[in-house]
């Protein structure tokens, strides 16, 4: 699935002259791999590029912005193959249409660390097609070979002959495909590679980036919404007259999973609900409780199934040598965007439109269509800046609340906007995990390890069709690329619904699969009597690169097996989204208080389009990294989410956060994954290093219920 599908000139499908004169370049380039979620029907291929008459070079962007940046790297990959400043590129966002579809998960969706690898080949090869089409019209207008003519900086020469892009893309609209169009080696890059500032950041700096929460629209209204206090309940039956009483107030209506205030400001909307007399119909999701989920969890840990690796004879290697067992959890965690849900809806005769922050517009369609009972092409999807994905706006529940609102005021524009606790109680939580180790070591070496993680499925809800035979692919993630040589090895998973509703969240099941696995591998290095950082290197004769990261992080932060009094040393490592990846953590103090001193991370992620963001994006991910590993979890209790703000939601304050050292590895002549990489090392290196400084083994989520308190 993570193989990026060559372009083929049969491939090439369409250049046409647009509206007012310029070019316009789109392909399809083969068939999709098998998808990992959704829209199996659907064609494959590339953002639409245009050139327009006055030189400028629009870049119709596919992937949608979250602040990963994928504005710039993208058009980055375009500037480089076409001869232009990315800086000169206009970016447009895309609506929904099947030619977006993400090659590597299947669907028009942003994430999975997958924007620039799937990006990677067919952006430059629209770049690279237009250019020498350029070329061609202009050596055939100045009747010279196509060899002797340059593309390069918005302009085409000959000799003492120069003509800007702009004043030949009618010209280069009428040339044939190039049927065959050689790409630059990475020795001739220009841009990719360069130090580029955000094309977004001027705006982002200065307050002029509409996101969600920002869309406007002529004569718009606004709602507020009661949700039933336990997912998956609805309204039995409410009296709105009081609210309907007060001025501004336009509608109190009943949408199902809970009550709407339709009114002319939103505060006036959210004030109006507390007017609301609701009585609910809870449903099965009251009797939900934390104790219960990790009970159901471990009664499910015996059961069969499904094994992503089996090597050797692991049951008669584990009667060896000197055996380890232990048990890990993982917490259920909200994914706290910075912007709470909110949607801006329409539905009129002629169709719905929604304005919304999504990382998933097929989905925000298809949820759409059904709220309103119109069809999908009669949907027109608005994407918005993001003020943070993480997962959480892959799910459309928000789209389809606001669209259900809109269409009891037909004609009227409706924004429905959630307050901080609708947001952290009616999350897709990270699901729960278990996880139950097993190893032997001899000799000093690892002989036997066993692994299997229980938990929910989240595929299982949001794409069922991608889950066969029991094997959810996403929670294999952590285990089927699972780096380490092991004579004798067994890692499985198996489903257990325990009636959370689960999401996707930031860096998926490689989180949870890492905590235990680069914990338990401390335990296994402290039996066969082994320095941590050792045992993992001699585990890595065959990756070289694995061990290649293993070796300069130890390097960077300066790792030592016998530290100074007061001080300790945390590593783990793995391979995640085709990024090798390797994290020590310094911790000074005492068993009374920890203090985190420093991270290091170090990734070969392939060539890096994008330096300065490739950085950012693993010291952002470092940070997302601390919010499952020192305090934040999501509990219930009697079917409610017992947490509902910042106060009992703790994400790392500044004081949190130590200094993060980042170094990159490019060993590769193709990009990885970035966006995701940062976070699952974060917790295992942290708990490793707590270990190492104070002798006391933590195996559950997160550290400080675990009696650590950090400085």
């Amino acid at each position: 699935m993570n193989n990026v599908a060559s372009v083929s000139r049969r491939n090439f499908l369409k250049v046409s002259a647009i509206a007012g004169g310029g070019m316009m370049i789109s392909f399809r380039f083969g068939e999709a791999a098998e998808p990992a979620a959704a829209a199996s029907n659907a064609i494959t291929a590339n953002a639409w590029v245009k050139l327009l008459p006055d030189g400028g070079v629009v870049l119709t962007c596919h992937r949608n912005e979250m602040g990963q940046d994928v504005h710039t790297s993208l058009a980055m990959l375009l500037a480089e193959e076409l001869g232009v400043d990315p800086r000169h590129v206009r970016i447009e966002q895309a609506g929904v249409d099947p030619v977006y579809i993400n090659r590597l998960l299947g669907g028009q969706i942003t994430g999975g660390s997958t924007s620039v690898r799937d990006a990677w080949e067919p952006l430059r090869q629209a770049g690279a097609s237009a250019r020498m089409m350029l070329v061609s019209a202009a050596a055939e207008q100045w009747k010279v070979a196509a060899s002797e003519v340059r593309a390069e900086d918005g302009h085409v020469t000959h000799g003492k002959r120069k003509v800007a892009y702009g004043k030949l893309a009618d010209a280069a609209a009428k040339q044939p495909v190039p049927k065959d169009v050689k790409l630059k080696s990475k020795g001739e890059f220009k841009v990719i590679g360069s130090r580029l500032p955000r094309l977004d950041g001027a705006d982002k700096a200065r307050g002029r980036t509409v996101y969600g929460i920002d869309a406007k629209q002529p004569g718009m209204l606004y709602a507020a919404l009661a949700a039933c206090p336990v997912i998956g309940g609805k309204v039995a039956s409410f009296d709105g007259a009081a609210a309907e009483k007060r001025a501004g107030v336009r509608k109190v209506l009943n949408i199902g999973d809970g009550v709407a205030v339709v009114a002319d400001h939103y505060w006036v909307a959210r004030s109006a609900l507390g007017d609301v007399k609701i009585q609910w119909d809870e449903g099965p999701g009251a009797k939900l409780d934390t104790a219960a989920v990790y009970a159901a969890l471990d009664r499910a840990k015996d059961r069969p199934g499904y094994t992503a690796k089996n090597v050797g004879d692991v049951q008669g290697a584990l009667a060896k040598g000197t055996q380890v067992e232990a048990t890990y959890q993982c917490q259920m965690l909200s994914h706290a965007t910075m912007e709470p849900q909110n949607c801006l809806a329409k539905v009129s005769a002629d169709g719905v439109d929604v304005w919304a922050s999504v990382q998933f517009p097929q989905g925000a369609q298809g949820a759409a269509a059904e709220a309103s009972g119109m069809k999908p092409e009669q949907v027109r999807i608005h994407p918005q800046f993001i003020g943070g994905g993480f997962g959480r706006r892959l799910e459309n529940d928000f789209v389809a609340q606001a669209v259900t609102i809109a269409k009891a005021m037909p004609g009227t524009p409706v924004k429905l906007i959630w307050i901080r606790p609708d947001d952290m109680q009616h999350d897709f939580y990270r699901p729960p995990s278990l996880h139950v180790m097993r190893g032997s070591v001899e000799n000093g070496r690892l002989l036997a390890f066993s692994s299997k993680l229980v938990s929910q499925s989240v595929t299982a809800r949001a794409f069922p069709g991608f889950v066969k035979d029991g094997n959810d692919p996403f929670m294999t993630e952590g285990l089927a690329n699972f780096t380490y040589d092991i004579p004798n090895c067994q890692l499985a998973t198996v489903i257990e619904d325990v009636g959370v509703r689960v999401g996707y969240w930031r860096s998926v099941s490689h989180a949870l699969n890492s905590f235990a696995t680069e914990s338990f591998i401390d335990e296994l290095a402290l039996a066969a009597k082994q320095d941590p950082l050792a045992f993992r290197l001699g585990m890595l004769d065959k990756m070289p690169l694995q061990r290649a990261v293993i070796e300069r992080a130890g390097q960077v932060s300066g790792y030592s097996a016998a530290p100074a009094k007061g001080r300790a040393f945390g590593v783990a490592a793995m391979e995640c989204y085709d990024t090798y990846a390797a994290v020590v953590c310094e911790v000074s103090g005492s068993a009374d208080k920890v203090k985190l001193e420093r991270i290091t991370i170090v990734a070969d992620c392939g060539l890096m389009v994008h330096p300065d963001q490739a950085v950012a994006q693993l010291e952002g991910g470092v940070v997302t990294g601390l919010i499952s590993t020192l305090r934040s979890k999501i509990t219930f209790k009697d079917g409610r989410v017992l947490q509902s703000n910042f106060h009992d939601f703790q994400l790392p304050r500044m004081k949190d956060v130590p200094p993060i050292k980042v170094e990159i590895i490019a060993q590769r002549d193709k990009p990885g994954g970035l966006g995701e990489v940062g976070v699952p090392l974060v917790a295992p290196a942290v708990a490793n290093a707590v270990f190492a400084l104070t002798g006391k083994r933590i195996r559950s989520l997160p550290l400080e219920d675990g009696g650590i308190a950090f400085a």
